[in-house]
């Protein structure tokens, strides 16, 4: 396996190879910098259901699953009914991304009648959002499992070893982290995080996530860091915020609050702090500055902002600010070091997908399709609205002069004008 100095190593290699990518591809939930940054130029600002929609194409099933973008080609899973059966075919989706010609829809897990975990009305059986890396697709069906397929549609191998009980269903998107793939397993008990062999999908170590929530489902998607020149994988779960050696699984550090739980939106990192989502009953935003041994909850915690704080939504760090919006709609812009708040603004409708921030502008979708564009900065300001007419929950795919929304029943292409 590749660690320590490895991990290094692979981190320049993936700086440069997001350079090369610049806004062609959107590897993972979040896109190439896995913090919702658009490297690509040319963006779309107007459109709806028929304006600069340059194709609509039909996804069998249901999922929310955000799709991702390499070379030309579209990935996203969907759970369909099962053919001559009331199981549940958790399946891989490929789409051209020029055409929207589905290449080509393979079955990867089956999810038997009567033993489907009850969701969220928000949630879906196929949540978690793929990951491409070195020429694999990355697929995660939370506690149904994880399969690597190549991109012609062929199953590579499926992990099916790591049972637990969900709530609500699944969310959290697996992550590349050296040679293994990281995520967490956050359900109704026994919480745990782990990490798989990219090669074979083998468990390389297993930590239980220890929290004093007394709710223990959560759903966020990790982020890999390097703090004091070490990596660490930054995991929120309930209660608690906990930073794992990448290496053996160790926690490292964490910081606690309290009874916070179904945690979904992916940390933030910059500027030195994390920034963090705490989750219901009543969320906050809390800046951290990472490092330590042990509970750091007294030293490391620089800030906490409730009012605005999503439960859903990842949030944006652009320059030294940092954006967020509610599930219910109220947009804040706020001093990244400070937590000073600069505007709060209600956009109009509830939030699942997370914004992006590309071109000075910043994208927000709400659950009833509609784009809310706005300006980046100080001043609050609306550049547009778009409305698509269906539901969507999912996070945009980008590239250069095109975005990918995918809605209950549809995937649109948006060009720009």
């Amino acid at each position: 396996m590749v660690f320590r100095h490895g991990l290094l190593i692979l981190g320049a290699a993936l700086a440069a190879a997001v350079q090369l990518m610049a806004g062609a591809d959107w590897p993972e939930f979040r896109g190439p910098t896995g913090q919702g940054h658009i490297l690509a130029t040319n963006l779309p600002l107007h459109w709806d259901a028929k304006q600069n929609v340059a194709w609509k194409t039909p996804i069998p099933g249901g999922g929310w699953s955000s799709p991702i973008l390499v070379q030309g080609r579209l990935y996203l899973t969907t759970a369909a009914p099962a053919e001559g059966s009331n199981d549940l075919s958790l399946r891989t989706l490929c789409v051209d991304a020029g055409t929207g010609m589905v290449m080509w829809d393979v079955e990867v897990f089956k999810e038997l009648a009567g033993t489907s975990a009850k969701i969220h009305n928000k949630n879906s059986h196929a949540s978690p959002t793929p990951l491409f890396s070195d020429g694999v697709i990355y697929v995660h069906f939370g506690h149904e499992g994880t399969a690597a397929l190549d991109p012609s549609g062929k199953i590579l191998w499926r992990q099916t070893s790591l049972r637990y009980s969900p709530v609500h269903g699944n969310g959290g998107s697996p992550i590349r982290v050296g040679d293994t793939l990281f995520f967490g397993c956050d359900g109704a008990a026994d919480p745990f995080v782990t990490a798989l062999d990219i090669k074979t999908g083998k468990v390389v170590w297993k930590t239980p996530r220890v929290t004093p929530a007394s709710r223990k489902f959560s759903f966020s998607t990790a982020l890999l860091i390097t703090n004091a020149g070490q990596p660490e994988i930054i995991s929120p779960g309930s209660g608690a915020v906990c930073a794992y050696d990448p290496a053996d699984g160790r926690e490292k550090w964490r910081v606690l609050y309290g009874e916070g739980y179904s945690v979904v939106p992916r940390p933030l990192f910059g500027l030195g702090l994390l920034f963090i989502g705490t989750g219901y009953d009543r969320p906050n935003v809390l800046a951290i500055e990472p490092g330590g041994t042990g509970d750091v909850t007294a030293t490391n915690l620089r800030w906490t902002i409730t009012k605005g704080a999503p439960n859903t939504p990842s949030m944006l760090l652009v320059g030294d600010d940092l954006y967020f919006v509610s599930d219910g709609g109220i947009a804040t812009c706020v001093d990244a070091r400070s937590g000073k708040v600069h505007w709060s603004e209600r956009l109009g409708g509830d939030f699942s997908a997370s914004p992006l921030f590309g071109q000075g502008r910043l994208y927000f979708q709400n659950e009833s399709g509609v784009g809310t564009v706005v300006a980046v900065g100080h001043e609050f300001k609306v550049l547009a609205t778009n409305d698509l007419g269906e539901r969507s929950l999912a996070s945009y795919a980008v590239t250069d002069g095109a975005f990918f929304i995918r809605t209950d029943h549809n995937l649109f292409r948006i060009n720009a004008e």
